[in-house]
């Protein structure tokens, strides 16, 4: 029985916390707008959907210190998974900063509605199994 709650939330739980990085992603998208040279980062989220859903987990990437001075780093630039990718350029712009507000808004804006979309699925389907268990 557990195995199967676990099956049927499973996808949602997935959902939710790639979710939740994209939209801190979008959201230093949006903070850096104004930085020279910012190059403005997104996931693919099916891929990385589909990553976190299998099985086949890949173990993060070790990076190796060739200095004493080197700080040890987390190789963490990916999410779900699938590395970070940057946003192709639609229209130049002096300080070669790459972020298009009204893309990243839509984005942001987007992803916080599918956001929303999963809690509320969630809990239409743990109100179904809570009427189900009660009878």
């Amino acid at each position: 029985m557990i195995g199967k709650l676990d099956d049927t939330l499973a996808f949602h739980e997935a959902a939710l916390s790639l979710r939740a990085q994209r939209q801190q992603l979008l959201a230093s998208n949006i903070a850096n707008a104004d930085t020279p040279n910012y190059k403005a980062r997104d996931i693919d989220f099916r891929k990385a959907l589909q990553n976190a859903l299998s099985d086949n987990k890949s173990a993060p990437v070790a990076l190796t210190q060739t200095s004493p001075d080197h700080l040890a780093g987390s190789g963490k630039s990916t999410i779900g998974g699938v590395p970070l990718l940057y946003r192709t350029v639609q229209q130049g712009s002096v300080d070669n900063n790459t972020v298009d507000m009204d893309v990243e808004r839509n984005q942001f804006t987007d992803n916080s509605l599918r956001y929303e979309a999963s809690v509320t699925l969630i809990g239409a389907q743990i109100k179904n199994l809570l009427a189900a268990l009660q009878g």
